[in-house]
This record gives structure tokens, C-alpha cells and sequence, in this order.
């Protein structure tokens, strides 16, 4: 007979079992809550009814789920901008603004990275549009191939971070407990000051690497910028202007509670066949291109939602078996407190990055550390949300789930595993050595690392933006006492008696 508490280890090693003989994660993760479920009936764990829970659970979290029609509209609008050759036109016109400085085309991949990532969402587009503009523009100019490589990888990778990055999408649909829950908007508001640190410390990266090895970034030669004055600002302000009514229409909506995240990813898919429509001039074959992008955004919702009915297959069995309270028992004993399970987790999901994705990350790791990531980190954020226990619990999950996307970045950028490192190899000439590209990625990957380092440490650069509720008065009980402090004897008041009234101060 096997004990109940062998049950939850012995289903993580038959997940890697099954993953390990090649099956694909979706497929793993049925397998394994299916073979463990067969052995728990058997030894008396639960019963066959127990498993109704399935097919009710993936009918209401997964196919019923309205915010998880969010992942195809912003899918489809990240696949349309790709090839819309907007792009190319941020990239040539900040390459000609910042060429004259040293580092001046890291610090134009930087910026659009950033501003692409703001309206895209997906990595894979971003790094091999980004790199068939500007990595042979760099290697043109002399410029170090390990540099070009990783800030091109590295700027493609914040896409996941700045909003509306379909992992802040999925985190706040996982992230949810009986206390408390992160949603999309609180998600995104949280996010965006370490999506502008992370930026900061990029082109910081690249100022020092320019004072410290002037010859690897090199300025651009003045004969080679054509643009300059007006012209030069009004190719920018052609690029940023349509990218900002972008960003409006998907973040501004959200934020301001104009639309939900489903009815925002609709509109920025909208924009983005009118920008597209737009610019159509440019584009060989704008009906290839939009069924080219209903293809693609087919495919990856197919793969999310393959995915997450899985998991929700293995997250029910696990839960049969006691599997909740076995990792809350897990990382809630570990030393250090709640400085204790943020490095433990980190480093956990750091390792696990080299090997599974970010979704299939979200869907079977997050959900089973968002209890134990509420019970520990309540308690610290308790006073900044005015003691209100409430608002504390879903700060702590937006601080934990917006912690693990940082963490989640370094996901593409792993030598030799990284998706990202795949997609500039794919596109890059083949005078670029792969060996340059792996290690090019070491530095931002260590810059990413730092960045989890600092949200973990100073959480108010995620809370600060999250709505604080007003404090709240502990009670309201009206205390009869006499003069002396003293009650009467058979309970009633004297009528010739003081009477005082007293109220709870509010906590702070």
C-alpha cells in the first residue's frame, strides 16, 4: 500500500517520466493525473465520482473562461504588426536620432523593443523583426557580434514583461485563492515599474559597455544619416504616434475601466488590421498576411488551451491526493521566512525555465504556490494596504506573479535552450557564430536576474500603482463605564453617572 503522502512526489516524477519518453506537455500532464488517478482509486484516495471534478472544472476554468479570450486577439494583433513594416520604420528613424552617440543603435533596439513590446505581446516577432532590421545594420558598423546579439534577444525578451504581455494574462487568470486574486488591470499596472527599471538598466548596460570598450559600439559615421531636423522627428513621430493610439486602445481601456481585457484585445486587433490597412503600400500581399496571421494565432490558442485542459487534469488529481497541503507544508517550513520561499521559488523556476515553457510553467507550478505565496506575503504588504487584509492578499499575488514574469524572461534568453536564441539564430547571416549568440545572452541574462532581485526586495515598485483601500475601523462598540472606571453591579447604568463613549481608533 502506498502512502497518501508518497502520492503528490510520486506524480511530479511521473510527470517527468512521461515528458522525458517525448510526449508533448499537454499530452504529459493528462497522462499523469490519469495513471495517478488509477492508482489512487485503487488504494481507497477517492472514488470514481471524485473524478466529475475533470470535466466540470475544464468546461468552467478553461473552455467558459472569458478572459482567456484575450490570448487569440492579442496573438492575432502582435502576428499583423509583425509584418507591417512598423517596425522597420521605428527602428531605421531611432537608429538615425541615437546614431551620433556610442551604443546609439542599442539604444534605438532598446526603445523599440519596449515600445513594440507594448503593443505586440510576442516575443518570437518582435526578436526576428528586430533582428533582420538591425543586426546586419550593427554588424555594417562594427559593432561587438555578442553585444548586437543579446540586446537584440534581450529587447525582444521585455515583451513578456511590459503589458500586455499574454504571460501577465495567464499569471492573473492562475493566480487566484480563496483570500484574494490578481486581475488583468492590477497585473498590468504592477508591471509596468519594473518593465521601465528593466529598460533603465539595459541602456545603463550599454552606456558603461560604451565607456568601458568604446570600440565595441561604435557611433555612426555622420556622412550615413541622411535625416536630420524635421524630417528626422516627423519619421519618428509617423512610427510613435500610431504606436501610442495602440497602446491606448489595449492598456488605456483597461486601466481606466473602459473595456475589459477581452474587449481591449479585441479593439487593438481592430487597430491593427486598420494600421495595417493603412500602410498597405508597403505590404506585398495584405490578404496573405492576415490569413498568415489566423493561422498562427489558431495554432498557439490551440496549444493554450491543449495545455491548460491537461493541467487542469493533473491539478485535480494532485488536489485528490492532498497535493495542496503537501507543498504548503513544503515551502511554507522553509528557513528564512517569506525572504526564504521568494529565493527558493526563484531559483526553482529559473532551473525549471530551462526546460518547459512559460505557459506550461504558469499552468502547473503557479496554482499550487499561490496559497503558500498569500499565507507568507500578506503579512509584509499588510500595513501599505491600510490593514485591510483583503487588498493585502491580491497585492501579494500581483507582487508574486508579476516576480515570477520577470523571472519567466530568462526563459528565452537560457543558453543553449532559449526560444529567443533559436530565433535570432534562424534569422541571423551565417557569418554570426552560434557560440557568439550563447554568449552574448550571459550578461542580459544576469541584468534579468538582478531585476528579480530588486522586485523581490522593494515590492512597492510593483504596489505603489494598485488602488490602497481606506483604512479600515476595527469596531464600533459603544463602552458604558462609570466615572471610575467601574460598571454597576446588576448591569444598568446610574442615571446621575458620566457616561464616556469610546471608538477603536482606525488602523494605519
Amino acid at each position: 500500500m502506498i502512502p497518501l503522502e508518497w502520492m503528490p512526489p510520486f506524480m511530479f516524477g511521473g510527470l517527468v517520466i512521461f515528458m522525458l519518453i517525448g510526449f508533448p506537455v499537454a499530452f504529459s500532464l493528462m497522462a499523469a493525473g490519469l495513471f495517478f488517478s488509477v492508482i489512487a482509486m485503487t488504494e481507497g484516495f477517492f472514488g470514481m465520482p471524485f473524478l466529475q471534478a475533470i470535466p466540470q472544472r475544464i468546461f468552467g476554468s478553461v473552455l467558459a473562461n472569458d478572459l482567456l479570450l484575450a490570448i487569440p486577439f492579442f496573438t492575432f494583433m502582435g502576428a499583423i504588426l509583425e509584418r507591417c513594416g512598423l517596425a522597420e520604420e521605428m527602428l531605421d528613424s531611432m537608429g538615425q536620432l541615437f546614431g551620433r552617440v556610442r551604443g546609439g543603435l542599442g539604444y534605438s533596439v532598446i526603445i523599440v523593443g519596449f515600445i513594440l513590446g507594448a503593443i505586440t505581446g510576442t516575443v518570437a516577432a518582435q526578436v526576428i523583426a528586430m533582428a533582420m532590421i538591425s543586426l546586419p545594420v550593427m554588424m555594417r558598423y562594427g559593432y561587438n557580434m555578442r553585444y548586437a546579439t543579446g540586446v537584440l534577444a534581450a529587447s525582444g525578451t521585455i515583451t513578456q514583461l511590459v503589458p500586455p504581455s499574454l504571460v501577465l494574462i495567464v499569471l492573473a487568470d492562475q493566480l487566484k485563492t480563496q483570500s484574494g486574486s490578481a486581475d488583468v488591470g492590477s497585473m498590468y499596472l504592477g508591471a509596468w515599474g519594473p518593465s521601465l527599471l528593466q529598460i533603465g538598466l539595459f541602456a545603463l548596460y550599454t552606456f558603461v559597455l560604451s565607456r568601458v570598450r568604446p570600440d565595441y559600439l561604435p557611433p555612426v559615421p555622420e556622412g550615413d544619416l541622411t535625416l536630420k531636423g524635421w524630417a528626422l522627428w516627423k519619421k519618428c513621430l509617423m512610427g510613435i504616434i500610431p504606436s501610442a493610439v495602440l497602446i491606448f486602445l489595449v492598456l488605456g481601456t483597461i486601466m481606466t475601466g473602459i473595456a475589459t481585457p477581452t474587449e481591449s484585445g479585441a479593439m487593438g486587433a481592430m487597430g491593427a488590421l486598420l494600421l495595417a490597412w493603412i500602410r498597405r503600400a508597403s505590404i506585398p500581399n495584405l490578404k496573405g498576411l492576415i490569413k498568415e496571421a489566423y493561422q498562427n494565432t489558431m495554432r498557439i490558442t490551440a496549444m493554450v488551451v491543449f495545455i491548460l485542459i491537461g493541467s487542469t487534469c493533473f491539478s485535480v488529481v494532485f488536489q485528490g491526493v492532498d497535493g495542496g497541503h503537501w507543498v504548503e507544508q513544503l515551502f511554507s517550513n522553509l528557513p528564512g521566512g517569506w525572504i526564504g520561499f521568494l529565493i527558493v521559488v526563484n531559483l526553482f523556476v529559473f532551473f525549471l525555465a530551462f526546460f518547459l515553457d512559460f505557459f506550461e510553467i504558469a499552468f502547473i507550478v503557479v496554482p499550487m504556490l499561490a496559497p503558500v505565496a498569500v499565507k507568507l506575503l500578506s503579512p509584509v504588504l499588510l500595513d501599505s494596504m491600510n490593514g485591510n487584509p483583503q487588498a493585502a492578499a491580491s497585492a501579494a499575488l500581483v507582487w508574486f506573479g508579476v516576480m515570477l514574469c520577470v523571472n519567466m524572461q530568462t526563459s528565452f534568453m537560457h543558453p543553449p535552450f532559449g526560444f529567443a536564441l533559436f530565433y535570432l539564430r534562424g534569422v541571423a547571416p551565417k557569418e554570426v557564430k552560434s557560440s557568439d549568440i550563447y554568449w552574448g545572452a550571459l550578461p542580459w541574462v544576469g541584468l534579468q536576474l538582478v531585476m528579480v532581485v530588486v522586485v523581490m526586495a522593494f515590492p512597492a515598485l510593483v504596489t505603489t500603482l494598485l488602488d490602497k483601500p481606506a483604512a479600515i475601523v476595527q469596531s464600533q462598540d459603544f463602552n458604558f463605564t462609570g466615572e471610575e472606571g467601574k460598571s454597576d453591579s446588576a448591569g444598568k447604568a446610574d442615571e446621575d453617572t458620566p457616561v464616556t463613549f469610546q471608538l477603536d481608533k482606525s488602523t494605519k
